[in-house]
């Protein structure tokens, strides 16, 4: 078994504490359950986003393919864009 030292602040310590307290128990053991199991959500989360990115081979040809479908050109989106902050605006 590793061991390692984290420092987090003192208000989400607390969250944690509490949380893994009333998951897992006020019992010895509850916290280091609680850690194991939030940096084994971590580390599946960023290497599947990891994966992602590494997949991207040329990231100008993904967003020209992610945006294939948008018929307007950029300054007509610009312009589109300018439109609804305005009625945005006016309606607060």
């Amino acid at each position: 078994m590793g061991g390692i030292k984290v420092y987090i602040s003192d208000n989400l310590e607390k969250k944690f504490r509490e949380v893994a307290m009333r998951l897992f128990g006020y019992g010895r053991g509850s916290l280091s359950i609680a850690s194991e199991k939030a940096f084994a959500a971590w580390v599946s989360q960023v290497s599947e986003a990891m994966d992602l990115v590494e997949s991207i081979h040329d990231p100008i040809e993904t967003i020209h393919g992610m945006l294939s479908h948008v018929k307007k050109t950029g300054v007509e989106l610009q312009h589109e864009a300018r439109k609804i902050r305005a009625r945005k605006s006016v309606m607060k």
